[in-house]
């Protein structure tokens, strides 16, 4: 199914707000809880492609060694 970028604002608003009905021009949905609204707009934004946040990338560690006593 294809969402549209003002289904997907006004899903966002309405969890920001902490309702659970949402309307979508003529329509009028109610959901059960949030956690429903959040797992339908991360569907929506996968099938947008937007995806959810970007992967953290790994952190690199160095590590130096000196051999020896170290004066010099």
């Amino acid at each position: 199914m294809a969402f549209t970028k003002e289904q997907t604002a006004a899903l966002e608003e309405a969890i920001a707000a902490g309702v659970l009905s949402v309307r979508y021009a003529d329509r009028t949905v109610t959901y059960q809880s949030l956690d429903a609204m959040r797992r339908l707009l991360k569907q929506m934004r996968e099938e947008a492609g937007q995806g959810t946040a970007p992967a953290r990338r790994r952190q690199r560690v160095v590590r130096l060694y000196q051999s020896g006593t170290g004066n010099v």
